[in-house]
């Protein structure tokens, strides 16, 4: 399906008189149902190359039973925003290129998952480990980190989502006060990549404002996160006025702005609390414009139910 198709389809999907944000699940379910199989590199590297393609085909076909099953999940549950886990085919990326051939060969099974998603309008996302830093000081790190993207491109390629935002692979700016390297290295990706990346603003190194000009300079989409936002300017309510600002300046950085995806998460112990509680108990009222919001919460499926039982209500 192309890029225009895809959008097509999010504009009939969203129609003027049933406008309520979409609520997306992060990687797994607090409950057993949507659980992923992984390896240690350190485990895998120990292995001979008849055994390593052995475990890996074993669990590249589990985990693609579960992708499976998350959509299956996420359609039982109404829920139409669906977050990747990262480390979906570990060992891909590697000089013996066991998983990339395994990829290849598995393509038409990726292919139908792929189908069966927007079959059941259901959008699916990626957020790339905190490995990915490209505005480091290092050309290694750069370098790593482009390959890391790479793969999950791929990845994407072969489940046939398009090269868009709408397939939006997330990442944060990385290290401070290297806005200018991050833009440079940005323009020099390849189409598959810069054609999904989003930059999302953190705690510590890039606030709002400033990955917003990386954006807007860069010419890629912000993925606002409201209490990122408030933990970086120690402020005390997700109603303060910079945030509304934030968001609707966010949302002028996508060419779509029906595709304009948000974060929340809450405090663990305290509202400014960097660590993600179990529900979700504070929005931001500037959420209900919103067309899509991946819910950071630790009880998942729980917290979304939980979300729309006291947020949306009377919608």
């Amino acid at each position: 399906m192309t890029t225009i198709e895809f959008q097509n389809l999010a504009n009939q999907q969203r129609s003027p008189q049933t406008i309520l944000p979409n609520l997306g699940l992060v990687c797994i379910t607090i409950s057993q149902k949507v659980r992923f199989k992984t390896i240690t590199r350190t485990r895998y590297l120990k292995l001979s190359l008849k055994e390593r393609e052995s475990i890996l085909r074993e669990l590249y076909q589990h985990n693609l039973q579960r992708l499976h099953d998350a959509l299956t999940f996420c359609e039982q549950h109404q829920i139409r925003l669906y977050r990747m886990t990262s480390n979906l085919f570990p060992m891909n990326d590697l000089e013996d290129k066991i998983g990339e051939n395994l990829l290849e060969e598995m393509a038409d099974e990726l292919g139908k998952i792929g189908q069966r998603a927007v079959a059941l309008g259901i959008r699916m996302v990626l957020h790339p480990d905190q490995f990915v830093v490209l505005s480091s000081d290092s050309p290694e790190i750069i370098q790593t980190s482009i390959n890391i993207l790479a793969r999950h491109a791929r990845d994407l390629d072969l489940l046939g989502l398009p090269r868009s935002p709408w397939s939006l692979m997330n990442i944060h700016g990385g290290k401070s006060q290297r806005a200018e390297k991050l833009i440079q290295v940005i323009s020099e990706l390849p189409e598959a990549i810069k054609s999904r990346l989003t930059l999302e603003n953190d705690e510590y190194a890039y606030s709002a404002s400033e990955i917003l000009a990386v954006c807007q300079a860069a010419k890629i989409p912000l993925v606002f996160d409201a209490h990122h936002h408030i933990c970086h300017e120690n402020l005390d309510s997700y109603n303060e006025p910079s945030v509304a600002t934030m968001l609707e300046a966010a949302r002028e950085t996508w060419t779509n702005p029906d595709w304009q995806l948000v974060h929340i998460s809450n405090g663990e112990t305290a509202f400014k609390d960097r660590k993600h509680s179990d529900f979700i108990h504070a929005m931001p009222d500037i959420y209900h414009q919103v067309p899509w919001i991946e819910v950071e919460a630790k009880r998942k499926e729980e917290a979304i139910a939980h979300l729309r039982s006291w947020w949306l209500v009377g919608q």
